[in-house]
């Protein structure tokens, strides 16, 4: 109540002062009639004033900082595919006995519409990976994933991050096989049933990325692109991508 104290003073004084301001209006020109028709355009107008406001201007300003949020956004999960998102791809794909059914259409090209972006979408939306992790270099992800795990928890730790509910998915998943190979001494040498664990976890991963990846490209292409080009020579699902620019 206190903390509103302040508005209600000064409610209560703007409008004895327009009171006031009526009556000398008054005093000066005898004209009631004059004062009445200007006061009910007034409050006529408030309601227009009141639509205008609320319902065009707030909604105005409410879009642009969307806007700004999904921009900034999308930038988060720029940096978080340079240094994370890429290399965990590429190395998964590699070991996804699956892969083949959906490598082909993975393959980007620079002309890609929005419908073609929407049918891979679709296609790969019940994919079901399988990495196998028999001959998989555990050691090699436990020291790449601790080296990133400061980065990782800096991004939980962005405020626009909760808002993008899927991309916090996959922070979430890959953040706990950091976790999860951070406890094992030697991830080499496992028991089988703990492998069929870890897995599952780097399988999590793998989903959950390869679903934002895609959403993440479509952006690029749409926005920026001269960054999709880059992102098409590093696709991490096309085993002769190149950064170097060949002629065409």
């Amino acid at each position: 109540m206190k903390a509103h104290k302040w508005q209600i003073l000064l409610g209560f004084f703007l409008i004895v002062l327009s009171a006031l301001f009526y009556v000398v209006h008054y005093f000066i020109f005898r004209d009631p009639h004059h004062i009445f028709i200007y006061l009910l355009g007034d409050i006529a107008f408030v309601f227009f004033e009141v639509l205008l406001v609320t319902l065009v201007i707030h909604e105005l300003l409410s879009l642009r900082e969307k806007r700004a949020r999904f921009e900034k956004m999308n930038m988060v999960i720029g940096t978080f595919f340079s240094e994370v998102g890429t290399d965990l791809l590429a190395v998964f794909s590699d070991h996804d006995t699956r892969v083949g059914k959906i490598r082909d259409q993975l393959l980007m090209k620079s002309d890609w519409s929005e419908e073609n972006f929407s049918r891979v979408t679709q296609q790969i939306a019940h994919y079901d990976p399988k990495v196998e992790i028999l001959n998989f270099d555990l050691d090699g992800l436990r020291g790449f994933l601790s080296g990133k795990r400061d980065f990782l928890l800096r991004l939980l730790e962005n405020p626009n991050v909760l808002e993008h509910e899927a991309f916090t998915d996959v922070l979430r998943a890959a953040f706990h096989l950091v976790e999860e190979l951070a406890h094992r001494e030697k991830a080499g040498d496992l028991p089988e049933a703990d492998r069929r664990h870890l897995a599952g976890d780097m399988n999590r991963v793998y989903r959950l990325l390869l679903h934002q990846w895609l959403t993440y490209m479509k952006y690029l292409k749409k926005n920026y692109p001269y960054l999709f080009s880059l992102a098409l020579r590093t696709n991490p699902f096309d085993r002769n991508a190149s950064p170097i620019v060949q002629e065409t």
